[in-house]
């Protein structure tokens, strides 16, 4: 097999990723319109640029160097300057009335394209310092299903009726919304469960990673409510809102539609790809999903693009809007979904 070529800009292009965490202390400390600087950015500057920047079909590998990591640790440090600066802004007054809700859309939008995207990558990394950084990630946005359910069901069962985020064919954002986070809710607790059990501990405990995080993200809530006031407890769960129904959105358009027999293996075909360059780079090549489920460990300045794999008619960030209006989304995804055998 032909060795790959070595891009040595290609680990650099993906520090767009840390944009949106600076736009956002920005807003969060200035106040006023600069709120929804970020906002802005992400659902409406980035979503024109989708559209009007070309596809970038290179598989040149990134370059074996630190950039990736360094990347990775500073997205963990942004995260916290984020919601902090949110927390900041709404105490000290600089956000007042409608600002702290543009101000915490603008800081769920960074949390959801940043620290979960981020989180991702991390929780599949075996080392335990990375996996733990990942981990934190998702309870800054108070998450407490996804790092159990994606590593243990959702890579093993995609594609067919035992993973809730897999969407179906005809579902709506908003059904499978609902009907995914119960399911990976669930899901995860019934293996937590098991797991603890197993092991003779309780399986309501702390040692529960699920009762773990909720317990936790409820605490950090009330917390911040008792010292620093029940507006700025708002603000910091409404961002974490924001932020899961963005992981939400991005695992209703990478598998809708597509399915596979149980007994098949997860391939190429089983996850929708997009090369559009604001994708690309200002998701760490989260867009090449199809080559990171045929590769789960595969590191993201490695994802290639597949000639086969289904491919979206737009980025991720174009296809935010047309995944909200139902009657459009099927007019634009559902020709592209290859003939492929029912959920089973």
């Amino acid at each position: 097999m032909q060795t790959a070529q070595r891009d040595t800009f290609r680990n650099w292009r993906y520090y767009i990723n840390l944009v949106p965490a600076g736009l956002a202390v920005f807003g969060n400390l200035t106040g006023s319109w600069y709120s929804l600087s970020n906002f802005l950015f992400v659902f409406v500057i980035l979503a024109f640029a989708e559209v009007l920047l070309p596809e970038d079909k290179n598989n040149d590998e990134g370059v074996d160097d630190v950039l990736p990591d360094l990347l990775m640790f500073l997205v963990l440090v942004a995260q916290f300057f984020a919601i902090g600066s949110l927390a900041y802004g709404v105490y000290q007054g600089y956000l007042t009335g409608f600002w702290i809700f543009g101000a915490a859309l603008s800081t769920g939008a960074a949390s959801g394209s940043l620290g979960i995207v981020i989180a991702h990558e991390l929780i599949h990394k075996k080392q335990v310092f990375w996996n733990f950084l990942g981990r934190l990630l998702l309870f800054s946005v108070f998450n407490p299903y996804f790092y159990v359910h994606h590593l243990r069901i959702h890579h093993k069962w995609v594609g067919t009726g035992h993973d809730p985020v897999t969407a179906q064919k005809g579902e709506s954002f908003y059904a499978f919304f609902f009907r995914t986070v119960r399911g990976q809710f669930m899901q995860s607790l019934e293996l937590e469960k098991v797991r603890l059990k197993n092991q003779g501990r309780s399986p309501f405990g702390l040692n529960n990673y699920v009762v773990a995080v909720l317990s936790g993200a409820i605490f950090i809530t009330l917390l911040i409510a008792y010292f620093f006031g029940y507006q700025v407890a708002l603000a910091v769960l409404m961002q974490a809102i924001l932020a899961n129904l963005l992981l939400e959105y991005t695992n209703y358009i990478e598998h809708y539609g597509l399915s596979r027999d149980n007994k098949e293996r997860v391939n190429e075909m089983h996850s929708w790809q997009s090369d559009k360059m604001v994708s690309r780079y200002f998701l760490i090549d989260l867009s090449r999903h199809a080559d990171h489920h045929f590769h789960a460990a595969k590191p993201f300045n490695k994802l290639v693009s597949y000639q086969n794999s289904p491919v979206l008619p737009g980025g991720y960030t174009s296809m935010f809007l047309p995944a909200l209006i139902p009657p459009l989304w099927f007019k634009l995804v559902d020709k592209r979904i290859p003939v492929q055998k029912s959920l089973a």
